[in-house]
């Protein structure tokens, strides 16, 4: 039975006003049923975290059943299982809708919270709208090695703020590096500011919600602080759901970039990091599109594909390149030990 939320909450036998607590914790999971309860658990942890709620994006497992074992304190967790999979923009609106307190904090299902993560972020938010952390990440097969954890920024990174220009440049991938996109953060976010700007995740989007969201905040003109590591541990899983897409999210992804440039107000140096960002994702576009027409014969398409722009040619070049010297050395391994 799902639990469901009206003007106040019901916690440890006593109601509290929706001001009383200071942070909602939301959850989009699917299929995480093995790593749902550790999430859950550490946002309770949190003193200053009033519920977790939680929204089960279509999962085959029994991620909603764990998540609901959680609440052992009665009536801090909040569960609502969805039938289909919406996607997490979908799931996490959702949650934002059923939240009271006045700051969020996204937390995705297989990622964690260590102790007092929430209370140093609380303790430099101030005037800020945004108060994100650096991740510590760490191999999903070995989530409790501390001695396995890095950075997203580095262990130099220092406490400073960010503005648009700055976070799309910071989407752009290198190509042969580690991804490392300040997307990738989870920040705490005023509930205020949300409501004010009517801003929400787009529903469209199951590929780069993230960059999306922040990118349309920022240009709203919320004020984003960026501190160092705190204490989110985010799980660098092989099959993420991030290293898995189709060439229609890829599309749609890319295009969040001309919506932004057709609703907002954006200055000279906004619109040219859009329109790197925008080159960069498309060079993935095209990369699928060679491969598309790889595979069926296609030769227009090809053409179409590669000659796009001189960086989806380059892009595409070294792509391609990369595979045949990878394949290469794998068939010269083969031989190798077919001689020995």
């Amino acid at each position: 039975m799902t639990e469901r939320f009206s003007d106040h909450f019901v916690i440890n036998g006593k109601t509290e006003g929706a001001t009383t607590s200071c942070v909602d914790v939301v959850v989009a999971a699917r299929d995480r049923a093995d790593t749902i309860q550790r999430a859950v658990r550490s946002a309770l942890a949190q003193e200053e975290v009033r519920a977790v709620i939680v929204v089960d994006d279509g999962s085959t497992d029994d991620t909603a059943a764990r998540a609901r074992e959680c609440d052992l304190e009665g009536k801090r967790v909040w569960v609502e299982r969805l039938r289909l999979s919406l996607g997490p923009s979908a799931a996490r609106n959702i949650a934002i809708e059923k939240s009271q307190a006045s700051w969020l904090a996204v937390l995705d299902g297989d990622d964690f919270f260590l102790p007092g993560r929430i209370r140093t972020l609380l303790t430099v938010a101030d005037d800020w709208d945004f108060v994100a952390d650096d991740l510590l990440q760490v191999p999903s097969d070995a989530p409790d090695n501390q001695d396995a954890m890095t950075t997203l920024l580095g262990a130099s990174f220092k406490q400073r703020s960010l503005n648009l220009e700055q976070f799309i440049l910071g989407n752009i991938p290198q190509h042969g590096l580690i991804r490392k996109e300040l997307s990738f953060l989870k920040p705490l976010i005023r509930r205020s500011f949300l409501d004010r700007h009517k801003l929400r995740y787009d529903e469209a989007l199951r590929l780069g919600e993230d960059y999306a969201f922040y990118a349309r905040a920022l240009a709203a003109g919320a004020r984003f602080l960026v501190h160092p590591a705190a204490g989110y541990v985010s799980l660098v899983r092989p099959d993420s759901l991030s290293a898995r897409h189709t060439r229609q999210e890829l599309e749609l992804y890319r295009d969040s970039d001309c919506k932004l440039i057709a609703t907002s107000i954006l200055t000279p140096n906004e619109r040219r990091a859009l329109a790197k960002h925008y080159s960069s994702v498309d060079c993935r576009v095209q990369l699928l599109n060679v491969i598309e027409a790889i595979k069926s014969g296609n030769g227009s398409q090809f053409l179409t594909a590669f000659f796009r722009s001189p960086a989806a040619a380059l892009f595409i070049t070294k792509c391609l390149l990369g595979e045949a010297r990878r394949r290469s050395r794998t068939t010269l391994r083969v031989v190798r030990r077919s001689v020995q």
